[in-house]
């Protein structure tokens, strides 16, 4: 009987613990926690923070910094987290535990893409939390994105006669505040290469050889759906235009741009705005790259962060 009884604690703890191993939010911490901190937030939402984290987390550590990455709940190695309700409050939630967990008092951020966008909310909110805030790629408007991306893949199926010109058509045509238009959008950047930098250096080529072998390599192309539609419906995202947070942060010097010159969801009027509202020195455009700097121009991007994180 005693064995029996112990024999069900064992499994009973078992079950406990593998439960709240799948409800932890995943995150890594690379270099020496006596350096800056800088926390990479992924794009999305949905996404991870896989790419960033093979390619360029430990490259940076080298650097001197303390970086840490995670995969936001309902996404990659997160998408176990239960009960999530996807707004932005739950989110700051987690930076907070995170932040916690690794000791870091004030951190940098580097914010991808959505990430950006969340990045800039929880530096609002929580200023005394965050250094300088670095937007890699990251929608000043989403609306203004999405207009370039049906002018930019209209003029490419155009030119090519391709069918998927009648899909343009339609989109032309949506309710603009739709998550049917939203994801149309950026499905068609996709189909249409906005993410990939017209002429690849060697280095990214070799790059993305390496992490396509690695046993992680399938959360890069792995999107989750409940996180895109629950932060669509609670917090409205893709109605959303950054310019009063980027003009607010830049009067403190807190924030900087990189962003890929072949990154087909801006365009010269949008880098032209992210300019005036940050100021020229506080903008970078990489040549050769596109949505994905850190991997497409890795050393240059390592030296961009650099510099801005020494700037005064």
């Amino acid at each position: 009987m005693k064995k029996t009884i112990l024999l069900i604690i064992a499994i009973a703890f078992t079950l406990f613990s593998t439960a709240a191993n799948a409800q932890e939010i995943y995150s890594k911490a690379y270099g020496d926690k006596t350096k800056p901190a800088l926390l990479f937030m992924h794009g999305g939402p949905g996404y991870n923070s896989v790419s960033f984290e093979l390619s360029t987390a430990q490259k940076l550590a080298d650097e001197g910094y303390y970086v840490i990455v995670y995969d936001q709940r309902g996404g990659g190695r997160s998408k176990d987290v239960a009960d999530s309700k996807y707004t932005f409050e739950e989110a700051f939630a987690d930076i907070n535990t995170l932040l916690s967990k690794y000791g870091v008092k004030k951190t940098s951020i580097l914010g991808h893409s959505w990430g950006g966008t969340l990045g800039l909310q929880y530096a609002m909110k929580y200023p005394e939390k965050v250094n300088k805030f670095i937007m890699v790629d990251s929608p000043l408007s989403y609306q203004k994105s999405f207009k370039t991306i049906i002018k930019r893949c209209k003029e490419k199926y155009t030119t090519e006669k391709s069918p998927n010109l009648q899909y343009i058509l339609m989109l032309e045509k949506m309710d603009t505040t739709t998550i049917e238009y939203s994801s149309y959008c950026f499905m068609n950047a996709m189909q249409c290469g906005l993410y990939q930098p017209k002429n690849q250096s060697p280095e990214s080529k070799e790059l993305y050889q390496v992490l396509s072998k690695l046993p992680e390599a399938k959360y890069m192309s792995d999107m989750t759906r409940e996180p895109v539609s629950g932060f669509f419906t609670n917090e409205k995202y893709t109605m959303m235009d950054m310019s009063d947070e980027i003009k607010k942060l830049a009067a403190k010097n807190k924030i900087f741009g990189i962003f890929g010159a072949d990154d087909g969801l801006f365009d010269d009027a949008q880098y032209n705005e992210f300019k005036s509202l940050m100021g020229e020195d506080n903008f970078s455009i990489v040549k050769d790259a596109s949505h994905s700097v850190f991997i497409d121009q890795r050393e240059q991007f390592i030296d961009l962060v650099g510099w801005y994180m020494s700037s005064e």
